[in-house]
């Protein structure tokens, strides 16, 4: 049992951590928060499959801890967990090696073979502490991939050292549940009949919901941003869980991601044409932009244009029908460059791919990913797209603001605690905001944002340096985390 008045021990448990495997925001958030968390002082481990994606140079730094035979299934069949352990950074890494459920080659494969694969993984991160008699005051689970933790906390271990732990689950996305057949999770999870109800893990007639458990068993409930949690406790963001949610209100809250400002910093950027601070970005801006044009073969003949930035997932969510129906609006003025960076949906692909012939000059569809080209189009393009649909958190209106681009956005979940809707009259707020999903209402916040780029550009520059000025690291979030970890140690 971790001693009263000591640092505080976390054990964070999810399916995806950069730099070993990412698949998005999930990854960035189990690599990032950790290690703000260590410079607060707190003793951290970070637990995850040992997927044979993960690069092999980590592989090779990685010791063997110790191995054991765990029981999981209803008809309690045996299964191999494998530790292996890599500190970096200040945290220490589990890796829970077993090949039958982790040699797949990617970490998600499909929901039916998932559902065992995390039960498993649920299961034998408990198992693990237990084995290394390390035990933290906080478990801090992520998403539905590690939601049965807590259900396994209070009943499969109910009589260990572990139970003295309390637990917290993340909602990184509520639209990525773990639901399948009561048959199928009953026989993986092993987890008794009694869960097997409407107020834990049954969603429907045939259903079964891994996160919908554990956010009933969870002694604390957070999302990534405040809007967020309150978005979803209604029908429209609730993904059929919004009831279940409104009953735990009490326990839910919501503390907004950051980034990591040592990878994301315009002062050391080796990747950007020409660094620069708050003090110089005025000039140095420019000249990131004159160097994008150039490397993207777009007209530089009119360098007074605004020059927009897109990087993001080409799907439905993050409002690409919006963008997609009022293109040529976007362009009728002879003013606009776009630069488009991503992949996604084909309709959206070859939409914008439609727009760069159109647009010959001033639009660049970039249909990949480019890690490098992301923190040139951060650093040389004036303004920045971010239209979700819903959006829990959003990173990268917090990266571009980081950069002195300045943020559109739909005032939806993160966006809207991130982005204040600048006010020409008292000069505040730092960005351009529009509230309901319809294509004349991002129409409209754009060209608010041309009417001030080109009418008013001390009002614009103020913006940049706003941005540049404003906190987007994890330290604010991760004293957040820790007020709700110090909370639950004591016991409220």
């Amino acid at each position: 049992m971790a001693e009263t008045g000591t640092a505080c021990k976390v054990a964070f448990v999810g399916s995806e951590c950069y730099p070993f495997v990412k698949t998005g925001g999930l990854g960035d958030v189990m690599y990032a928060l950790p290690r703000a968390l260590t410079r607060e002082g707190c003793e951290v481990r970070v637990i995850l499959p040992m997927y044979a994606c993960i690069p092999e140079k980590f592989k090779k730094e990685m010791k063997y801890i110790g191995s054991f035979m765990m029981d999981l299934t209803l008809e309690g069949r045996t299964f191999y967990v494998g530790i292996m352990e890599l500190e970096m950074d200040g945290v220490t890494y589990n890796f829970i090696d077993n090949r039958e459920f982790f040699d797949w080659g990617n970490p998600y494969t499909g929901l039916w073979e998932d559902i065992p694969k995390y039960c498993y993984f649920s299961k034998a991160s408990l198992a693990i502490l237990n084995y290394l008699e390390w035990i933290p005051d906080v478990i801090h689970c992520h998403d539905w991939q590690a939601a049965l933790v807590p259900l396994y906390l209070k009943t499969k271990f109910w009589n260990s050292d572990l139970a003295t732990s309390r637990t917290v689950l993340t909602i990184h996305n509520l639209r990525f549940q773990g639901i399948c057949s009561i048959a199928h999770l009953k026989y993986w999870s092993g987890l008794s009949d009694g869960l097997f109800d409407y107020s834990v893990l049954i969603q429907g007639d045939d259903e079964a919901n891994m996160f919908k458990g554990g956010l009933a068993y969870a002694d604390r409930i957070t999302t990534v941003s405040e809007t967020y949690a309150r978005e979803i406790q209604t029908p429209d963001f609730g993904e059929r869980l919004d009831g279940h949610l409104r009953y735990h209100q009490g326990k839910l809250s919501g503390i907004v991601n950051g980034i990591d400002t040592d990878i994301w910093n315009s002062e050391t950027d080796k990747l950007l044409a020409v660094p620069y601070t708050r003090e110089d970005v005025l000039q140095k801006k420019w000249e990131n932009k004159c160097a994008l044009r150039q490397k993207l073969d777009l007209n530089q003949e009119d360098g007074s244009k605004i020059m927009i930035g897109l990087i993001s997932r080409l799907t439905d969510q993050k409002g690409l029908d919006l963008i997609d129906y009022i293109f040529p609006k976007i362009m009728e003025d002879g003013r606009t460059q776009v630069i488009v960076l991503g992949t996604g949906d084909k309709r959206y692909e070859n939409a914008f791919r439609y727009y760069e012939g159109v647009y010959k000059g001033d639009v660049c569809a970039y249909i990949s990913y480019n890690e490098s080209l992301a923190h040139q189009i951060y650093a040389g393009t004036d303004a920045f797209l971010v239209p979700s649909l819903f959006e829990p958190c959003g990173l990268t209106q917090l990266i571009a603001m980081r950069y002195g681009t300045v943020p559109i956005v739909r005032e939806t979940g993160g966006l809207k605690d991130t982005v204040a809707p600048y006010n020409p009259e008292t000069g505040e707020g730092n960005g351009f905001t529009f509230v309901m999903y319809r294509p004349a209402d991002l129409l409209d916040a754009i060209d608010r944002a041309k009417e001030v780029f080109f009418g008013d550009r001390p009002g614009w520059d103020g913006i940049v340096q706003r941005d540049m000025e404003k906190d987007v690291s994890w330290e604010q979030s991760a004293k957040q985390y820790l007020a709700l970890y110090e909370e639950l140690k004591k016991g409220n």
